[in-house]
């Protein structure tokens, strides 16, 4: 081998074993005559290449059995005659170590004692391809990939559970890639349960074999109650030649193998309902699978598929949520029963939000029945929503992070969530000023320094960091203001109009609407002393800018929402508002996805920058703060 293709090897061994095979295969053959990979004495690539297959718990188990003499001769070589490379394990054992103790500092226990973490760490990220990423999700992917890659120096592998062609569409396996990729989360190997449709198949055939799963054409609302009461199916007792016969007319589609499906002979009164003889495989001949097409007419269940493919791929740590704790015996049973390699669990807590649900089927109706705009609508809790909301992807993390991987099931409020994106955007998000076009009052100024012709000068963005720049403020003696503050005024009441100076209130226009006040300057006057700062802007001097703000309300109006209820009855019937207004000249150079703040109106990420599209008009979308929605 040449020294590229030894270094390609260095960058290839962290797989499962199928795709590791053939890097093991070439090394064997490469250290025939040779001690060490390259050279005489221990390169920089032997050292890669050891730590590569150390940190690897598939790799190091097959090399230290002796199943490749050669690799086994050098890989022992290395760790008796170097006892300097046990040195970078030690320090990044020693970092693993940090990293625990900086996140649970930060405010959440990460000590889970994860069982022979040693001998590496391979995590998996395993969502179904039937909807767009949620909030729940993003806590399982990026706990993964915390103890995959951060905690342990592992890896992480996203496998998309593609088992019901019903559900699953290649717009939703695209948009978990790319929504991953957003949170920064870069998995090293991407797979999918149905590269495994011809093993899974075998497999079940094996079980059926050996007596340990059966045929059953029970009817649904029979099984469920069957199951529910403890009650043995009629059929548990077919025989093996009967179960392969019926699995062949499943395979085919017949009528005969329609009416069937497999279940695993676990136990039928177990008091874990869990472990009461679960499905395994269910014909669905209709609908094309979006990747295998028509060649399956059955697919195996979530049940079979996960412990058989997290074994095969070398996953030595699944984690997930508490609402999988009841089928934790039975991941162990498939294990035990089919003697494939220990898989262990961890699980958490998903995470729950007050007036929200998490339920894919739920979400998709509102998607469906046009009461949102699509996933990515800014009321969804998905990853896309959120995001169009205006949560950082920064703030994110950190609040995932620091709920941490806890079992204790609690109900959150989405306060605490926009808190801390607001400390993310709060240093950094340019000012601006917007007036409502509603009823906007006109504002005439006089007195000493009144401008004769309209001028502008430079102010900061920012109040606090002068990196965020400058802008252009337009002063003149026309002036527009929000209604809401110009009926709040008294006669001869002082008030300041901000960044600019103080000002005399003169004469307010009798009337409702309020179309006009005079206000006298008084710029020596103490901006200390008034109640009230005001924004404004100036209708000479520049060009105002159209605007859409836009705020949001919860979809429901029950704080939990049970499994039973009907949605119908608690959906908001108003959950979006919408306003015009002016804005300052200076927005119209944002983007779509930029962060500004309107003074004294909140925080808005621009969903339509001024350019984009046909109108000539500025998008916002108002971003929480923890202080209101």
């Amino acid at each position: 081998m040449k020294a590229d293709e030894l270094v390609a090897v260095s960058t290839s061994l962290g797989g499962d074993f199928k795709s590791i095979e053939p890097h093991l295969n070439r090394l064997e053959k490469h250290l025939t005559l040779r001690t060490y990979l390259a050279g005489y004495t221990l390169s920089e690539i032997d050292t890669k290449i050891w730590l590569a297959i150390k940190s690897n718990r598939v790799a190091v188990s097959f090399v230290r059995k002796g199943s490749y003499a050669n690799l086994h001769r050098w890989f022992t070589y290395i760790e008796q005659v170097h006892p300097e490379i046990q040195a970078d394990v030690k320090a990044a054992d020693e970092a693993r170590k940090t990293k625990i103790q900086e996140a649970s500092r930060a405010g959440a226990s990460y000590n889970l004692a994860l069982q022979d973490t040693e001998k590496g760490v391979v995590t998996r990220f395993l969502p179904e391809p039937s909807g767009y990423l949620h909030i729940g999700h993003a806590k399982a992917a990026l706990l993964s990939d915390y103890f995959g890659h951060e905690a342990y120096n592992g890896t992480l592998r996203l496998r998309l559970d593609d088992t019901n062609p019903s559900k699953e569409k290649e717009e939703y396996q695209d948009a978990i890639v790319e929504d991953l990729a957003l949170m920064g989360i870069k998995p090293d190997v991407v797979t999918y349960t149905s590269d495994y449709f011809d093993h899974l198949y075998d497999t079940c055939v094996k079980l059926i074999k050996e007596g340990h799963a059966y045929a059953d054409d029970t009817d649904v609302d029979t099984m469920r109650e069957e199951r529910g009461k403890g009650i043995a199916s009629k059929r548990r007792d077919r025989t093996v030649e009967e179960n392969l016969r019926i699995f062949d007319e499943m395979k085919n589609g017949t009528e005969e193998g329609l009416k069937n499906c497999i279940r695993a002979k676990i136990s039928f009164d177990n008091p874990n309902k869990a472990m009461r003889d679960p499905v395994i495989y269910r014909c669905n001949p209709n609908d094309p699978h979006h990747r295998t097409g028509t060649k399956w007419k059955m697919y195996p269940t979530y049940d079979l598929a996960c412990p058989v493919v997290d074994s095969l791929e070398g996953v030595t740590h699944a984690l997930r949520s508490t609402e999988y704790t009841d089928r934790n015996p039975q991941f162990q049973w498939f294990l035990d029963t089919l003697k494939l390699r220990q898989v262990y669990m961890w699980d958490f807590a998903r995470m729950n939000f007050i007036r929200t649900f998490l339920s894919k089927r739920k979400l998709a109706k509102l998607v469906d029945t046009g009461r949102v705009w699509g996933w990515d609508d800014p009321r969804m809790p998905t990853i896309r929503g959120i995001r169009r909301r205006g949560m950082t992807i920064p703030a994110l993390r950190d609040f995932i992070l620091r709920q941490g991987p806890s079992r204790n099931v609690v109900n959150m409020d989405w306060a605490s969530f926009w808190a801390t994106n607001k400390k993310i955007i709060d240093p950094v998000a340019p000012r601006h000023t917007a007036v409502l076009k509603k009823d906007h009052v006109r504002v005439a100024i006089m007195g000493d320094g009144t401008p004769e012709e309209p001028r502008t000068e430079e102010k900061p963005l920012h109040p606090k960091n002068p990196d965020v720049g400058t802008k252009k403020v337009a002063f003149s003696k026309e002036l527009i203001i929000d209604h809401a503050d110009a009926k709040s005024f008294k006669d001869h009441e002082e008030i300041t109009l901000m960044q600019w100076g103080n000002a005399v209130v003169r004469a307010v226009a009798s009337g409702f609407p309020i179309t006009s006040i005079t206000c006298e300057l008084n710029l020596n006057g103490d901006v200390k002393s008034t109640q009230k700062k005001v924004t404004w802007l100036s209708t000479q001097g520049q060009k105002l800018i159209d605007a859409e703000l836009w705020d949001f309300d919860y979809l429901i109006t029950k704080d939990k929402l049970e499994e039973d209820d009907d949605l119908e009855k608690f959906l908001n019937p108003k959950t979006a508002t919408m306003e015009e207004a002016f804005c300052d000249e200076g927005v119209a150079k944002y983007k779509k996805d930029d962060i500004i703040q309107l003074e004294r109106k909140g925080y808005y990420r621009v969903d339509k920058g001024y350019d984009e599209g046909d109108e000539r008009k500025v998008v916002l979308f108002c971003i929480p703060t923890g202080k209101n929605k």
